[in-house]
């Protein structure tokens, strides 16, 4: 094993002890977006061992890296490169739940054919050493977090995160249904109606969804950057939400949208029905499934074949089983794995 100086823009340097001898292995830091090209290519290599049905373009990684927000590229960012070659990346962050904890996520991608190298166990225990940097300005009382999401298809992940302490906390199902199963008889409750939005009412939409949010696991508060972002992003299309109103008021919500780079690439035909939220003084009606029902009905119209969601399968209000009445069956599990830490 040798150590491998990583240096920043402004020459600072690190040592990481034990790394690979591998010829031509340089880890760097992030130089901006003429990385954007390199975070795709690395990505687009990993996603169809590791499972991920996404198509991922430059202007994506522009939109979130716009809107970064606890995250500051160039520190928290390395690249992994093999003979001047990207094969992987690693990027951390951090937030504060509603409950006082704060959580450290690290997010990885290694190009499959350098995997099983001893690159991805350095390259988390790097992460970690970075989020303690970050802890030491945060309160020492706090309950702190290192935090890593693995779907069903990445077994060797699962093995990293083990073998280094994290423990899985809770699960999340991606579901699918096909848009021609029956559906059930789901009218919207009385004094409520569903009305187009309108660009004036978005940032309303927007702050009733966090508020109706705020019960649900590992909630955090959304930001002027998480709204910026997505009101930027591609799968911003609130000509295909559902929202429920009772008077001025928005009682709740379903923010459909259509990824139709996803829908070429996978040759098919699927409407997301995400964002699925309904405020407490409006729950316990029936709204959610109204709601879900005309957006089904919507994206068969439009000439759809499958909707898609995903949920956190310990959700309070009983989502998970409102979906399965409606027809969406599990088609990959999603599992967030944690390890606790003192800051020091």
């Amino acid at each position: 094993m040798s150590e491998i100086h990583i240096k920043t823009l402004k020459n600072r340097s690190f040592q990481i002890q034990e790394m690979p001898s591998i010829p031509g292995l340089v880890l760097r830091f992030f130089r901006g977006k003429a990385d954007y090209p390199y975070i795709k290519e690395v990505f687009d290599r990993c996603k169809n061992v590791d499972g991920y049905k996404h198509s991922l373009s430059e202007e994506e990684i522009a939109n979130h890296f716009n809107h970064l927000h606890n995250c500051d590229p160039f520190k928290d960012m390395i690249f992994i490169e093999i003979n001047k070659k990207v094969i992987g990346y690693s990027r951390v962050m951090w937030y504060k739940e509603n409950t006082g904890d704060i959580i450290y996520p690290s997010l990885g991608f290694i190009d499959p054919e350098w995997r099983r190298k001893g690159i991805g166990s350095i390259i988390l225990k790097y992460n970690e050493q970075r989020l303690r940097e970050i802890a030491r300005n945060h309160p020492p009382e706090s309950h702190k977090y290192f935090q890593n999401d693995v779907i069903d298809e990445q077994p060797g992940r699962v093995a990293l995160l083990n073998g280094m302490g994290y423990k899985p906390i809770r699960y999340e199902y991606g579901m699918v249904r096909p848009i021609d199963a029956p559906l059930p008889n789901a009218p919207m409750p009385k004094g409520l109606e569903t009305r187009p939005a309108t660009p004036d009412q978005y940032r309303q939409i927007f702050e009733a969804s966090n508020e109706a949010f705020r019960d649900h696991w590992g909630f955090r508060e959304m930001t002027e950057e998480d709204y910026q972002r997505e009101i930027a992003s591609n799968t911003f299309q609130p000509q295909l939400w559902k929202v429920a109103w009772d008077g001025k008021q928005v009682a709740g919500m379903v923010l459909n949208f259509i990824n139709k780079d996803e829908n070429i690439e996978y040759k098919r035909q699927r409407g997301y029905t995400e964002g699925i939220s309904v405020r407490r003084p409006w729950r316990r009606r029936g709204l959610a499934r109204s709601l879900l029902v005309q957006s089904i009905q919507m994206f068969k119209e439009m000439g759809m074949e499958e909707t898609a969601l995903g949920v956190d399968t310990q959700n309070p209000s009983g989502a998970l089983r409102l979906y399965e009445d409606v027809g969406y069956t599990v088609v990959h599990t999603e599992t967030i794995y944690r390890k606790p830490f003192k800051s020091t």
